[in-house]
């Protein structure tokens, strides 16, 4: 991914082998990354276990938040786009027991077809 395609939102999948390693000392025994997503900073990683939703913070990028949710506690999924000339949309992800949903923007660009169909295709 360029710096051009990161000013612009757009997301790129990961190379697998190299989030394992990154991500191995939070991974779960057994637990395998599927597939990942990087978005300027901000990364939707796919395990066979869970969702991760990494996003770093501030100018250096030092603090990263990891939010991690079980797919067996997601009730259900919102994509939204704006529209045809507004390729940006919005993620929903409802979790049982919460009032309120995860919510992430998805930028111009991002393979929001590939996550939402990951999203189904593990959560289901």
């Amino acid at each position: 991914m360029g710096l051009f395609d990161a000013i612009l939102g757009n997301s790129s999948e990961m190379d697998l082998t190299t989030l394992q390693q990154e991500l191995s000392p939070i991974l779960a025994d057994n637990e395998s990354v599927h597939m990942g997503y990087k978005l300027i900073r901000d990364m939707f990683v796919f395990t066979d276990k869970r969702l991760i939703l990494i996003d770093k913070q501030g100018m250096t990028g030092k603090k990263v938040s990891y939010h991690s949710v079980p797919y067996k506690y997601m009730t259900h999924f919102i994509v939204e786009t704006a529209g045809t000339f507004d390729m940006d949309a919005e993620l929903k992800i409802y979790i049982s027991g919460t009032e309120h949903p995860i919510v992430k923007e998805l930028k111009k660009g991002t393979d929001v077809v590939g996550i939402q169909k990951a999203i189904a295709n593990f959560s289901l």
